[in-house]
């Protein structure tokens, strides 16, 4: 498993921790379908300051030149992937760090006409799974830190994060499976890190003008440092402790909290994938796979905060920042798919009332 040095810089550590954990995940996709072609890594420079690491999974179109170079992989477990960091540094312009200033204390009485731009740090892993079988499920994941700096000196810093899982069709246990292993990873850290994340992963990925979640949830959390956090706040108390005093606080403590998750991803997600992809499936739940997948488009380009702030980030990569979408959705108008009674109905009413998977 991928491991940390807790005597260098954090950003040091950050850094090459989403980097040794970029490496296991691609690994383990690749271990998993070894007849298929290997992911991509595709290197990057940023104009404006730092670099990253796309490995993506793609299987080029029949009419691609690059077809006619290999051979035909129709029956791959992957349909699209990509495990992706990202090492950014630059200049914060001050209308970004006001919108900021809300969620940290230490920002608040920075007064940022005076300062104008302010010196950031990113780094992060980002990935996205799109199986090619109906019943396997997609799975997102993202583990970040964010430093803001005035003349050498760290003004304020931010974890952010999560794992999420989103099925076609409803296998409880694969749900049951997905959210337990996430439970394990969180429970050294606190009694309130699991129920509060949870929640809050619920509440995230959901899409108001469907009135549905994006899929069975998992874990999300952002902005998370040693100042208070208002999400734990209103969450009260766990175990007859504060939610928001039982978590940890720390920049060492946090981002042991996110190896401990970020380690969970393998097998929270690798075993429902190797059960499920070699599933029998028919045209029509193919048709309904795309139909899900449009929901998926959706939420990620309309509410999503990370496409959002990769859209409108100046030098951003759009090739990386698109590469969460699947390379196939369907949008029909009115389907007659997900009647009452049906498979497809299922995970539907899922989406609109989110479970407890595990307690």
């Amino acid at each position: 498993m991928a491991t940390l040095q807790s005597d260098k810089p954090m950003r040091q550590q950050v850094e090459e921790y989403i980097s040794t954990l970029q490496e296991e995940i691609v690994a383990a996709f690749e271990a998993l379908d070894p007849s298929a072609p290997k992911f991509k890594r595709d290197a990057w420079v940023r104009p404006q300051g730092g670099r990253g690491l796309s490995c993506v999974f793609a299987v080029p179109h029949p009419s691609s030149p690059a077809a006619a170079q290999q051979p035909a992989h129709t029956n791959t477990v992957l349909e699209k992937a990509g495990v992706n960091i990202s090492i950014v540094h630059g200049s914060l312009p001050p209308a970004a760090v006001k919108q900021m200033r809300a969620d940290h204390g230490s920002l608040k009485d920075l007064d940022v006409d005076e300062k104008g731009a302010l010196p950031f740090f990113a780094a992060g892993i980002s990935l996205v799974i799109h199986p090619r079988n109906p019943h396997a499920p997609t799975v997102h994941a993202n583990y970040r830190y964010f430093e803001i700096a005035d003349k050498g000196t760290v003004l304020a810093w931010w974890f952010g994060g999560g794992s999420d899982l989103t099925p076609s069709y409803l296998y409880e246990s694969d749900a049951a499976h997905f959210h337990t292993t996430l439970r394990d990873a969180a429970a050294s850290h606190g009694a309130a890190l699991y129920p509060v994340l949870k929640k809050w992963c619920d509440e995230y990925f959901y899409i108001p003008h469907r009135g549905e979640a994006r899929g069975i949830g998992g874990i999300f959390f952002d902005d998370l440092c040693d100042e208070d956090h208002k999400t734990f706040s209103a969450f009260g108390e766990v175990g007859g402790e504060s939610a928001d005093k039982g978590r940890p606080r720390s920049a060492e403590a946090i981002l042991k909290m996110v190896k401990d998750l970020g380690n969970a991803f393998v097998p929270s997600y690798v075993p429902i994938l190797k059960q499920r992809s070699s599933t029998p499936y028919t045209e029509a739940e193919r048709r309904w796979q795309l139909l899900r997948r449009g929901r998926y488009v959706e939420f990620n380009l309309v509410y999503d905060r990370g496409t959002r702030f990769g859209l409108l980030t100046p030098g951003a990569r759009i090739e990386s920042v698109l590469m969460s979408l699947p390379e196939e959705a369907r949008w029909e108008y009115m389907s007659d798919m997900g009647a009452l009674g049906t498979r497809e109905a299922e995970v539907q009413e899922v989406l609109q009332k989110p479970r407890v998977w595990v307690q």
